[in-house]
């Protein structure tokens, strides 16, 4: 079989240990991880625009929640079709296709803005999503690809910690712009022409962050389209969109899919909820804009952790260090839920730290033995994403019944982490009997 020039396979040299195909481009592994800064970052600001909108709009918990509801619908709705473009047109048209998308749901803000509506925020927020979607399809299954298997794990819990990076700069960045042009007067105390006026005066800090996002986002676009060639003899499966579902009859990579479901939905809970957790008086009682300036250190010992974690998972087995990081995640709720002031503040964002390593590790883990079939993966797993629109909205909910508790709300992450932690104690072992074949590049 001949092979373009940057491609290797176990074949290539006997003995070298390696028992898979791979792309061997170094230099690749810098693009991916570019991607996994830029939409780590954008979808981290979700938790800067949700206190933002409540008080524009007088929301109630429930409503806040629809922005991230929207968000990750697109997962539910483009997650398939986007699997299926990115094997039409490949990795990295595929992600030019993405960052365009970006960039015009980040210029949706500007309609929305003008005429101060709710819903059309939530609609840019959706086509932004989509986006996003796209380019996490591309990247997930490429910095897998980028490597031998055997480091699949640690590879991709590496390029992770970009995605944290993105998430500790953007919250911090939108904190100061979005936050903290925030008023004395308040939106509950206006109607009529005064209150539509506030409030388009109020989201043009809103607009003024995404046109910038969509600027740069054309930009780095622009430079992935000039290196659309890069990635020479890249094949995928040709099955259909519902063909791709099949992969769900494989118990292992069925539970992975149901435990990233749950693990981006606790984590998005816990994330949008910590401006208006630290703004209660039992807790920090601070302003909106100082309590958004506590996002980065949650977003940070995810990127701590998974720094320390891309090391860790090549020491001791994946399955265990997700079982052991997800019961850390519920004793530190229950800490932060049983206490006030610092301490329920701390114990809170610590769980950052516990998130760290889940994403990549629950992926990789379900992804065991997929081979070529690794788009398709990504494509059900970005569909389980879908978790970040329904769990916070329940949490929401849960919040509101609750009076405005958001102590007790915290119990139902909890309950996510506990169903991750027995899939980490279930896939300890290496992946046996996969009906997957592997990787192939003409």
């Amino acid at each position: 079989m001949a092979l373009a020039p940057g491609v290797t396979t176990s074949s290539d040299a006997a003995g070298s240990g390696h028992d898979d195909a791979h792309i061997d481009a170094p230099e690749l592994r810098l693009f991916v991880m570019a991607l996994f800064f830029i939409f780590g970052g954008i979808t981290s600001l979700n938790d800067v625009i949700i206190p933002k909108l409540k008080e524009l709009f007088t929301l109630n918990y429930t409503e806040a929640m629809l922005v991230q509801f929207c968000f990750f619908t697109a997962y539910l709705l483009i997650g398939i079709p986007g699997a299926a473009l990115v094997k039409k047109i490949g990795y990295m048209r595929g992600a030019v296709a993405g960052l365009l998308t970006m960039m015009a749901g980040c210029l949706l803000f500007v309609p929305a803005s003008a005429s101060a509506a709710y819903p059309l925020f939530l609609f840019a927020l959706f086509v932004l999503a989509s986006g996003v979607v796209i380019v996490q399809v591309v990247t997930n299954p490429l910095i897998s690809l980028l490597g031998p298997a055997r480091t699949a794990h640690s590879r991709l819990t590496f390029a992770q910690a970009f995605n944290s990076l993105g998430t500790v700069i953007f919250p911090k960045v939108g904190a100061t712009l979005i936050l903290g042009s925030l008023a004395g007067v308040t939106a509950a105390s206006l109607t009529g022409e005064a209150l539509d006026a506030y409030r388009v005066a109020e989201t043009r800090t809103v607009v003024h962050t995404y046109v910038g996002l969509a600027v740069a986002l054309a930009l780095v676009a622009l430079v992935v389209w000039f290196n659309r060639n890069r990635l020479k003899g890249e094949t995928h499966d040709e099955s259909s969109l519902l063909h791709s579902f099949d992969l769900l009859r494989q118990p292992r990579f069925a539970f992975g899919a149901a435990c990233i479901f749950l693990y981006v939905g606790a984590e998005v809970s816990i994330g949008s909820l910590i401006v208006n957790y630290m703004q209660q008086k039992s807790v920090l009682g601070v302003t909106a804009e100082v309590a958004g300036s506590y996002i980065p250190f949650y977003w940070g010992g995810a990127l701590i952790g998974r720094f320390a974690g891309s090391y860790i998972l090549t020491r001791i087995s994946p399955g265990k260090v997700l079982a052991f990081n997800a019961v850390g995640a519920i004793a530190l709720i229950v800490v932060s839920a049983m206490s006030a002031g610092e301490v329920a503040a701390w114990s809170l964002l610590a769980i950052g730290l516990m998130n760290s390593i889940m994403f990549p590790t629950i992926f990789a883990l379900a992804s065991e033995g997929l081979g070529k079939r690794a788009a398709d993966g990504s494509g059900i797993i970005n569909v389980a994403i879908f978790g970040g629109a329904v769990v916070p909205l329940m949490t929401g909910a849960l919040a509101d019944l609750a009076g405005g508790h958001l102590a007790i709300a915290l119990a139902l992450p909890a309950v996510c982490y506990a169903i991750i932690a027995a899939f980490g104690l279930y896939a300890r072992r290496p992946a046996t009997g996969m009906t997957a074949e592997p990787p192939v590049f003409a």
